[in-house]
């Protein structure tokens, strides 16, 4: 045998790699690669979308243009890592520490009512450590999805009932309540979120629908209880408002709203170029980098550019059901229907209120608003996607 042969970057290591990576049973043919490269085109986008949005804003910037792209890459090089880190120990090893994640993501979310706690934009959401911010409530729509899964199909993948009795959809109900109780006063958008993904599970778990009809009916209820009894803050009646009426108030509670439609309306068919939107560098959208996202791409990069953007969200989502259906027991696939309904619900709201179609909520947008947790909650998804895709037969992957 040559001395070439046994070098590392010889043909004979070189073959011996590639027939690893093409046998049927490797990660790189197990990986779902269209809902990989998905994600990370709008991640991408997005970090030059957050980019554009800040270069020209000193008063966040410190005076550095590439601050916040710069951030924005270094909090989707650590999603990356903590999808990877989720695929590498599977969700089925991860099922043991749910009860783990649970806690400690409530008891962060607990942890904003004391001093760590900060306020922005009315909404104490969030944690304030050594100069990051953090919002634990991201981190808890994975652990009620987990927390979800994991109690709905106990019996059901144990062989000891075809779908969840009352006990255990009282459970989960339960479980999933405590972080909706948390936060359904102060932040209207996380507690739709939550209340989608209890809603995306009982339907992929198999339980009866009455317990579907019932979670709605009181859904509802709840929110006709919470508006009468006047318990909301007064910028949360005022978006509402301004939903109602964008004309109301245009300096004021409509200001958002109507600033928003001005931008997505003057990108026209093409755009006017990215780093061209005169909305944009004029900063006449609020929270444009964050909540008011979509308003950049609509105005840079016009129909065509927003256009893509749903596309390519489409795709995710479209990857995700995929999943959801090829998987072979019902946590799996209670983990992938949740997330499908967190992503599903969370993207049409944004992009709603973006277009006047829907209340502004204060939610991001998935992969392409600024925010660290946001990030990290959304890769931690693709990753869970990921790990239940590759637990499928050799058959079916």
């Amino acid at each position: 045998m040559s001395v070439h042969t046994l070098t590392l970057g010889g043909p004979a290591a070189r073959k011996s790699t590639w027939r690893r990576l093409a046998a049927r049973d490797s990660v790189a043919r197990r990986v779902d690669w269209i809902l990989l490269l998905a994600a990370l085109a709008l991640s991408v986008l997005g970090a030059v979308l957050v980019w554009s949005a800040t270069r020209n804003r000193t008063e966040i910037n410190g005076g550095d243009p590439q601050f916040f792209l710069v951030r924005q890459g270094i909090n989707l090089a650590v999603g990356i890592a903590l999808a990877i880190g989720v695929m590498w120990l599977g969700h089925q090893r991860l099922r043991s520490a749910v009860p783990l994640l649970y806690t400690f993501s409530l008891g962060a979310m607990l942890l904003v009512f004391s001093p760590l706690g900060t306020e922005i934009n009315g909404q104490r959401a969030w944690l304030s450590l050594g100069g990051y911010t953090l919002q634990p409530g991201e981190f808890a729509k994975v652990a009620v999805v987990l927390g979800m899964a994991l109690i709905l199909a106990a019996q059901v993948d144990a062989g000891d009932r075809d779908y969840p009795g009352s006990r255990a959809v009282l459970q989960a109900l339960a479980l999933a309540g405590a972080p909706l109780a948390i936060v359904v006063i102060d932040d209207m958008g996380m507690a739709m979120i939550l209340g989608m993904i209890v809603l995306g599970a009982l339907l992929a778990s198999g339980a009866p629908l009455r317990w579907s009809i019932g979670l709605v009916l009181a859904g509802i209820a709840a929110a006709v209880l919470v508006w009468a009894l006047g318990v909301l803050d007064q910028y949360q009646l005022d978006r509402f408002a301004a939903f109602a009426d964008p004309s109301r108030d245009p300096a004021g509670v409509g200001y958002n709203t109507n600033q928003a439609r001005i931008a997505i309306g003057s990108g026209g068919l093409d755009g006017k170029g990215l780093f061209q939107g005169t909305q944009t560098t004029g900063q006449f959208v609020p929270e444009q980098h964050t909540d008011f996202i979509f308003t950049v791409a609509a105005e840079e990069l016009g129909f065509i550019g927003a256009g893509g953007i749903i596309v390519l969200i489409g795709i995710v989502l479209w990857r995700a059901l995929r999943i959801a259906r090829g998987a072979t027991d019902l946590y799996s696939t209670i983990i992938a229907a949740g997330i499908v309904a967190w992503l599903a619900f969370q993207c049409f709201e944004n992009i709603g209120m973006a277009l006047g179609i829907m209340p502004v909520a204060g939610l991001p947008l998935p992969f392409l608003s600024y925010g660290g947790t946001s990030m990290f909650a959304v890769w931690v998804a693709i990753g869970l996607l990921q790990s239940v895709r590759m637990k499928r037969p050799l058959s079916a992957a």
